[in-house]
């Protein structure tokens, strides 16, 4: 008997331990499925939240523009832009502001400056970004973000 004992060093609970390949595999494909399939809906809502985020910054914006314009009686012009609201322009007696916190609060979700015209084409003025893919039209996250 004790020849047999020493032939099987190793305790049945050593001999099992570990995974094998094949298991290893299943579990490496399952977590790829669910990456392929969770993926792109993460992805979606991270476009939508951009999107959602540069339309609650442009309210936020606009209502700096109507104090402003409490303040001036007009909105900044052209030349002036969205930095009239971070900055007084130069000869402006009647600015109190800073109107926005930071110069950062005029730049977008996708980092890039909002953009500014008065008179608007849709109102006073217009603020707006042009969405991911910075041009006119657009759908999901290349939608154009907009005061109007």
């Amino acid at each position: 008997m004790n020849h047999l004992a020493q032939s099987n060093p190793l305790p049945s609970t050593e001999r099992e331990a570990g995974f094998t390949l094949l298991e290893l595999l299943v579990v490496l494909a399952i977590l790829g499925l669910l990456a392929a399939v969770v993926a792109p809906k993460v992805i979606g809502y991270l476009g939508g939240a951009r999107t959602k985020t540069a339309s609650i910054q442009i309210k936020d914006i606009a209502t700096s523009l109507e104090l402003y314009r409490v303040n001036a009686g007009r909105y900044p012009n052209q030349q002036e832009g969205l930095s009239a609201l971070v900055k007084a322009p130069p000869g402006d007696v009647s600015w109190t502001g800073p109107y926005l916190g930071s110069p950062s609060a005029l730049v977008d979700p996708w980092t890039r400056p909002y953009r500014y015209t008065n008179p608007g084409k849709h109102g006073e003025f217009d603020v707006y970004s042009l969405g991911a893919d910075d041009r006119e039209g657009g759908s999901g996250e290349d939608k154009d973000v907009g005061s109007w």
